[in-house]
């Protein structure tokens, strides 16, 4: 049999299998509180309070596949055992790792191009912080910390080789692996294939649905597709392509992965007209999750597995939270950090009891931070702007005087945790 009648085989198999119909949530993305709107120019979001008594009856359990985004990156270090197991503990589908090779070969997983934003690779190693993280070794990669990054919780968390996502993965929970910056790991689609056809604990896995990989480069995926065509395989894309490049595409992947905030209904019906299924990235509000179940998505991948495969289940996904955000102003007129007036983010009261937000703060996806001072305590119903850049700081707004901006002015995504490191809310636009 060629490898192409083998794909075409395996392809009309692995479809069934991984596009799951959608649920009918028959809930609407909920409006502004009649309560209190936020501030001139901020985007709404609904309340904790709402987000809780938004599931409607009848709502089913089944869904789209659930796939947390690193493990679970929203709420642990981000592709490290911690956020492995946080993404299991949310019984999502799958979890999703990247993985490249290190300078003698291993492979190993990690997202970045550099070691700079999640490892303390300039206090281990002066000088490297730029230097691609190809250029490590094995023994160089493990001396490096990559979870105090994310907070002291996960200090000694260290950069995994690819096997330990399987040692975490179960027949609930699999593993989606992207295959990243191929061209920086020469060889890499053959010793991902390898080890997912010869490896015992990946070849169980394999034999029950549970892996699939990912990837953008084509031409990558193209090799992949040839050395393992019994592996589910998604393209993944910025915005869906057009039909031609999709029928292309459909001779050797099972799937296409597409950036959530250009995806339209259109796109999702083109896609399946293809043969392929759906999945959309990197989605992390419940009313997101909402809005690409309405398109007829059969994959989410999020950085907040739990919260929201709370929500897909039909349960709060923000229990007595008590505050929220309620929206984010990304790009001012004008320059996003200038003085007093540049990009900002609301946080409301929704409780019926005062709170003292000191020491709150803000979460983004890079894990940039925005803090809220000390002495803040909202009334109900009261609001507070938290600033990127710099100004005075009133009862209204708190000023983080940070030179450069923060929030992607095409829209961003943020989790509020309070000072004892709870998750609050999680917010997207």
């Amino acid at each position: 049999m060629s490898s192409r009648s083998t794909r075409s085989t395996r392809s009309t198999r692995s479809t069934r299998a991984t596009r799951a119909t959608p649920a009918v949530v028959t809930a609407a993305v909920v409006g502004l509180s009649l309560l209190a709107l936020p501030a001139p120019g901020a985007q709404a979001a609904p309340s904790a309070h709402q987000r809780e008594e938004r599931v409607a009856p009848g709502h089913q359990p089944a869904g789209p596949i659930l796939v947390g985004h690193r493990g679970a990156g929203g709420t642990a270090p981000e592709n490290t055992v911690a956020a492995f197991k946080e993404g299991r503990s949310s019984k999502a589908d799958f979890i999703e790792i990247d993985v490249q090779l290190s300078a003698d070969g291993v492979p190993f997983l990690f997202h970045d191009d550099t070691p700079a934003r999640t490892t303390d690779v300039e206090d281990v190693f002066p000088g490297r912080a730029s230097d691609p993280i190809t250029s490590f070794t094995w023994a160089e990669l493990q001396q490096l910390d990559a979870g105090s990054f994310f907070d002291e919780r996960f200090v000694g968390e260290r950069i995994p080789h690819l096997d330990d996502a399987v040692d975490v993965a179960t027949r609930t929970t699999g593993v989606y692996i992207e295959i990243k910056s191929p061209s920086k790991s020469p060889g890499i689609e053959q010793l991902v294939a390898d080890q997912l056809l010869t490896d015992p604990s990946w070849r169980k896995l394999v034999a029950a649905d549970k892996v699939q990989v990912i990837g953008f480069d084509v031409a990558s995926n193209r090799r992949f597709a040839e050395l393992a065509p019994q592996i589910p395989l998604q393209q993944l894309t910025g915005a869906v392509p057009g039909d031609a490049e999709l029928a292309a595409l459909a001779g050797f992947v099972d799937s296409v992965g597409a950036n959530y905030r250009t995806l339209t209904g259109a796109d999702v019906d083109r896609v399946h007209a293809a043969g392929l299924a759906m999945s959309a990235y990197t989605v992390n509000s419940p009313e997101a999750v909402q809005a690409v179940v309405d398109l007829g998505v059969d994959a989410v991948t999020t950085d907040f597995p739990v919260q929201n495969g709370r929500y897909l289940r039909g349960l709060p996904v923000f229990p007595g939270a008590g505050l929220e955000i309620s929206g984010a102003v990304n790009n001012p007129p004008g320059d996003d950090v200038q003085p007093e007036n540049g990009e900002y983010v609301s946080l409301r009261n929704v409780s019926g009891t005062t709170v003292d937000v000191s020491g709150y703060f803000l979460r983004d996806a890079a894990n940039t931070i925005l803090r809220v001072g000390e002495g803040y305590v909202l009334q109900p119903g009261a609001e507070l702007r938290v600033y990127t850049g710099p100004g005075t700081d009133t009862a209204a707004a708190y000023y983080n005087g940070l030179p450069a901006s923060v929030l992607n002015n095409t829209g961003d995504s943020l989790g509020l945790w309070s000072a004892d490191l709870r998750l609050l809310d999680v917010f997207a636009n």
